[in-house]
This record gives structure tokens, C-alpha cells and sequence, in this order.
């Protein structure tokens, strides 16, 4: 199995990060979900770096003081949760890592925070992408497959005032996420919004990409003589 030294840049934060074939490597949405989060949490808490690849989250909000040790993290194999430790260790972050689908590994356990960097954009639209090559993406047809189980399963690993912080991007059905997270917790806020250029190697399946959209399945723009997607962060919580 391959594995390469990345870096990436939060902020003015450098990370250097093993990542190994198979292992999803991380995006401007990231970027955006942990902006977000930081700006947002106000006390450090029990945090879960759900669906978390590289680690890159729960390390980011980690070195800023916002998730308490040991940070805790799952993904669905045990070769990713190895990349999260080795991650972590180069960082001094104590961390519980398991692997598992969705919640299923943490059934006797809380949180303050859930972030949730699992994939939510739709299949077909995911092989046309620059971003799942070697990379499983499993979250259905309007990739709300996932992320709508997340969403109903998360109150029960929520601690009192807990909250649940996610990402919608375009390529995904928005209306039905949207409608599950507010059928499931009592306060939805959108945090941010990232308007995005069309990746230029995606340009040659425009006519798939507007099939998809015309069957309700991702959303995007034409403005200026260019397609122009979005991604959203949301907080979720009971109140």
C-alpha cells in the first residue's frame, strides 16, 4: 500500500500528513468544515472526528485547543484508523481511534461534538470527480445516504447541549439533507457558505452533470459564463 507525505494548510497552519492509497485526501470542503467548527465551539469538549480519512479534522481543532484529550475518531477501515494514528502521534495528540461504519463503533459513547467529514455527494456524480480516485464513495444516489444516517443517529451520541457540525455541498440533493436535519434536531443553522469554481477536469461531462441536476440529484449555478457550486456548513442541535 502507497503511502505519501501531504501538506496541508488550515489558516496559516501547516500540516504534514501520511496519507495512504485508499484514504480520501483532504479538500476545501475540509477546509471550510474546520473554519467553521473553530469559529463556532467557544469551550474545549468531547470531540468525534467522524469519517475522518487522514485525520486532518480532529487534529486541526485538537492544536487549537477545541477538542479535549484524547481526541476521538472512526472511519470504515482498519487501514484508514492506522493513517489517523500515525497522524495523530506525529502531532503528540493522544487519540481513540476505531473503525467502523457511521456511529456504529461509539455505541456507548457521548459527545460535546460530532464533526462530520463523511462523503456526501452523489455517486454518479463522485466518478466524474477529481476526488475519489482509489476511494470508496458510498453515500447513494443525491449522496444523502450517509449523511441522512448520521443525521438520525447523532442525538443518541450527543451529550446534554451537544451538537453536530456537517458539510452539504452541491453535488448532493440539499433539500433532502436539509429536510431529515430539521425532522431530527430542533435547531439547524447554516455557519458558512464556499461558492467554488466547477473543477476544469469536469467540464467534459457538463451534459451528465446537468442530467443530474434536472433529476433534482446536485445543484449548481451558471453565472458569468461558469458553473459554480457551493458548499455549506451547518451546526445541528437540540435546544
Amino acid at each position: 500500500m502507497t503511502t505519501t507525505l501531504n501538506k496541508f494548510v488550515v489558516d496559516d497552519t501547516e500540516l504534514e500528513l501520511s496519507i495512504q492509497s485508499g484514504v480520501f485526501v483532504p479538500t476545501a470542503t475540509t477546509s471550510s468544515l474546520i473554519n467553521a467548527v473553530k469559529s463556532y465551539i467557544k469551550k474545549p469538549g468531547k470531540l468525534l472526528d467522524l469519517g475522518a480519512g487522514s485525520g486532518v479534522v480532529g487534529i486541526s481543532l485538537a492544536l487549537e485547543g477545541i477538542a479535549e484529550m484524547p481526541l476521538y475518531a472512526s472511519d470504515l477501515s482498519e487501514s484508514t484508523t492506522a493513517c489517523i494514528t500515525k497522524n495523530c502521534a506525529r502531532y503528540n495528540i493522544s487519540v481513540e481511534v476505531k473503525a467502523g461504519s457511521l456511529l456504529d463503533p461509539w455505541r456507548a459513547e457521548k459527545f460535546d461534538y460530532i464533526v462530520d467529514d463523511i462523503s456526501g455527494v452523489d455517486e454518479e456524480t463522485a466518478k466524474l470527480s477529481p476526488w475519489f480516485d482509489d476511494v470508496p464513495c458510498q453515500s447513494g444516489v443525491g449522496g444523502a445516504d450517509l449523511t441522512i444516517q448520521v443525521l438520525q443517529d447523532a442525538s443518541k451520541h450527543l451529550n446534554e447541549n451537544g451538537m453536530l457540525f456537517f458539510p452539504i455541498i452541491s453535488f448532493s440533493d440539499v433539500d433532502k439533507i436539509l429536510d431529515v436535519a430539521r425532522k431530527s434536531f430542533t435547531n439547524v443553522e447554516l455557519l458558512k457558505r464556499d461558492e467554488w469554481p466547477l473543477p476544469k477536469d469536469m467540464y467534459e461531462h457538463l451534459s451528465t452533470l446537468k442530467r443530474i441536476k434536472e433529476e433534482g440529484n446536485i445543484h449548481f449555478e451558471e453565472k458569468f459564463g461558469m458553473i459554480l457550486c457551493f458548499t455549506d456548513i451547518y451546526v445541528a442541535f437540540n435546544r
